[in-house]
């Protein structure tokens, strides 16, 4: 499954177009590199995003075959590590 494609059918990430422009910008790591929206995913691999105000890594536990509900989502990856961000205003 495409990269862009799994942040999105497991909810990682709102649309598709929006998980497509951060592997383009960068914002997306696969296994410590860079990734291209359309590299694929497999089990076992690390992904790691860079929000706004958050940095997010998880391991994908399996593939989803289309997009999945919200309660389900969780099934399909596993959080390795979360931090927020401060963002300080002058």
């Amino acid at each position: 499954m495409r990269l862009d494609s799994f942040l999105s059918d497991v909810r990682l990430i709102k649309r598709r177009s929006q998980a497509k422009k951060a592997c383009e910008d960068g914002s997306v790591l696969l296994d410590g590199r860079a990734a291209k929206p359309g590299k694929e995913v497999k089990p076992g691999q690390n992904i790691s995003i860079s929000f706004a105000n958050r940095f997010l890594e998880v391991e994908v536990l399996e593939i989803p075959v289309r997009s999945v509900r919200k309660e389900d989502a969780k099934n399909f990856y596993r959080v390795t590590r979360e931090e927020e961000r401060r963002t300080e205003l002058y």
